[in-house]
Order: structure tokens, then C-alpha cells, then sequence
């Protein structure tokens, strides 16, 4: 009897510790299941159209790397600039050619990087669903580099007033709003959305935009990470690393905000949790979790 008393208890334990192996493999293949749902809402996937894709080859190569790391949604937006005339028509023609091509599970939608420039506003305002993700209400704008003046919270009041949600574009690397960025907290308390880099997180962008990529990300004043692809080898489009860095040192459900959820609530026309984001600190150095 005592034996078999044994015998029970120690097939209970093998049952017990069974089912806790299973949870926790359940619970990590959850965790890479989410990590490769991620939405990138500022790309320059097109080709020929400003400082992207020079060909059909790389433009291919960009959305595959883009798939492989994880990527289910990209938006193409192409510059708007004095450099760079943005054409919806070629856009679209653009996205049709290479949508057939892409693997699946991708989509490719349309939308655009804005210049703040007087003239711009003006045909945003006339026509916002042309410039606009993926015909949103959400505006992909890109700041001057030169000294902001007031102008700047003007135009983005302006936009915010005609229902048009400006999303800051890769202010990490602004150099006037790294002097300055207490601007940003201004700004996200009056509406607007920041974009970061997800190499400027990493430090490919150089010393200055991760202090303040870290700067933003520790306020709680992102909203959307992005790759800001140019090509598929050195600007590139894979995301996985930066979620990995952001979920290991903020919090996955930090990370799953700025990687899915938001730019996913973009691409739909959803509304999003503005203001300052809810952030959690890790104990633990960051680069212990890099993959």
C-alpha cells in the first residue's frame, strides 16, 4: 500500500510538471505568434519614385525581408518634397505591380510621407484622403530639419482641427527636437502621434537618435514603431529586433502597442490611445535579450 501511495504521488508530480511544460510552451509560441503580426505604416518599398527601391528587384526583396521578419501589413509612403513630387496614380500603379508578387500573408496598402511645407498643407487640406495611410484619417508628416518655429504647433493644430491626425515621422533624428524635446510633450498633449525609427532603437542611426529614441520610449510618448525602409540591407525593413529590444527593456504590452496594435488601428481608420502611453521599466539590461 505504501508503495503504491508513492507511485501515485509521483505520477501526480510527472502530471504536474507536464501540464506546466505545456503552459509555458504555450505561452511562448503565443509570444511568436504575436511578434510576427506586425504593421509598418512608413516604408519606401515603391520603386523609382524618390530615395527608395531603385528597381522592381529591390523593391521585391524588401517586402520579402519585411514578411520574413514578421511583418503582416506595410504601408508605402513614398516622400512628398521639394526633391521628391509625390504621384498617387504611380503609387498605385506601383503597389498593384508588386501586390501579386508578395508572399503571403503581406499587404501593401497606400499612403505617403508628408513634408510640412506651407504648399503641402494646402493639398492635404484640399484632398486628405490622397495623402493619407491607407485613406485614412492619419497623416504621415515629416519635419523640417532647421530650427522649428511656432509655425510647426500651428499646422499641427491646424490638421487636428480639419480631423486630421498628424503622426509625427522619426523625430528621434530631428535635430531640432533633439535640442528641444520637451516640444514633443506638447504636442502629444494637445494630439499629435510620434513615430520612432526602429533602428534609431537600436542605434544604427547613431548615438543621438537612440538617447532620444530612449528619451521618448521612457516617457511613454510613442505611439507607432516603423522601419523607414529604404532599401533591403542597410535601411532595412525588419522589425523583430526592435519589438525584441522594446518588449525585453519597456514591456511586451508596450511593445505589442507600438508594433501592432496602434499601427494596426492606423491602417483601419481605428482610433488609438492618444497622450502619453502606459510604460513599464525592466530591471534587467536590455541587450540580454536581444535575438
Amino acid at each position: 500500500m505504501h508503495l503504491g501511495h508513492n507511485t501515485g504521488s509521483t505520477q501526480i508530480k510527472e502530471n504536474s510538471r507536464d501540464n506546466n511544460t505545456k503552459l509555458i510552451i504555450t505561452l511562448l509560441l503565443t509570444r511568436v505568434m504575436i511578434i510576427f503580426l506586425m504593421v509598418d505604416i512608413h516604408s519606401h518599398i515603391l520603386r523609382e519614385v524618390d530615395d527608395g527601391a531603385s528597381n522592381l528587384d529591390e523593391s521585391l526583396a524588401m517586402i520579402r525581408a519585411a514578411a520574413e521578419a514578421g511583418t503582416t501589413d506595410i504601408v508605402a509612403t513614398p516622400h512628398m518634397n521639394s526633391r521628391f513630387a509625390f504621384q498617387a496614380d504611380v503609387s498605385a500603379q506601383r503597389i498593384a505591380e508588386i501586390t501579386p508578387l508578395a508572399p503571403e500573408p503581406l499587404r501593401i496598402h497606400p499612403g505617403c510621407e508628408v513634408h510640412l511645407s506651407l504648399e503641402n498643407i494646402e493639398l492635404v487640406l484640399q484632398s486628405p484622403a490622397r495623402y493619407t495611410l491607407n485613406r485614412s484619417h492619419y497623416l504621415l508628416l515629416e519635419l523640417p530639419c532647421g530650427p522649428l518655429g511656432r509655425h510647426v504647433e500651428s499646422v499641427l493644430k491646424l490638421l487636428l482641427d480639419r480631423g486630421i491626425s498628424p503622426i509625427v515621422a522619426h523625430p528621434e533624428r530631428n535635430p531640432g527636437l533633439q535640442s528641444k524635446p520637451q516640444l514633443l510633450e506638447d504636442w502629444v498633449e494637445f494630439g499629435c502621434l510620434l513615430q520612432l525609427t526602429a533602428q534609431s532603437i537600436l542605434g544604427e542611426f547613431g548615438g543621438a537618435a537612440r538617447s532620444s529614441s530612449t528619451w521618448i520610449l521612457q516617457r511613454g510618448l510613442a505611439h507607432v514603431v516603423a522601419s523607414d525602409c529604404h532599401d533591403p540591407i542597410h535601411r532595412h525593413p525588419r522589425l523583430r529586433q526592435a519589438y525584441t529590444a522594446v518588449s525585453s527593456r519597456y514591456g511586451a504590452d508596450y511593445a505589442d502597442l507600438l508594433f501592432r496594435e496602434n499601427p494596426r488601428a492606423v491602417i483601419r481608420g481605428s482610433r488609438l490611445a492618444e497622450g502619453r502611453q502606459t510604460v513599464r521599466q525592466s530591471s534587467a539590461p536590455w541587450w540580454r535579450f536581444w535575438g
